[in-house]
């Protein structure tokens, strides 16, 4: 399930998209249920879903360079998700920034190699 999609901007090997996180998706089902957060499998689904739709097509996932949980994402939140790729590596570079009004803080960063 993926999350709204308010904005899109791509320019050549580097795409940013606005997205705002539903309280109401799957994801936050049963994770957790006192305090619902966005699983990292949910945030890494996401990159692949746009980078592969956008940047890197027919590429397919083969492993994960690194990638740095930084700050939960909360249902209702807005998240800036940038993407690079690098066709020389065939690797994803992402980033997901929280939008709280005019402040923007890194929520989870990494890369991600693609065959």
């Amino acid at each position: 399930m993926l999350p709204v999609e308010l904005s899109c901007r791509q320019q050549q090997a580097q795409a940013e998209l606005l997205l705002r996180v539903d309280a109401d998706l799957f994801w936050f089902r049963g994770h957790f249920p006192q305090q619902p957060l966005l699983p990292g499998v949910a945030q890494l689904d996401w990159v692949m879903h746009y980078g592969t739709q956008l940047l890197a097509a027919g590429k397919q996932f083969s492993s994960i360079e690194n990638i740095k949980f930084q700050q939960p994402v909360l249902p209702d939140s807005t998240l800036k998700l940038a993407l690079t790729w690098n066709a020389l590596k065939n690797q994803l570079s992402f980033r997901y920034l929280l939008q709280q009004g005019e402040c923007e803080s890194v929520a989870s960063s990494g890369k991600i190699n693609l065959c």
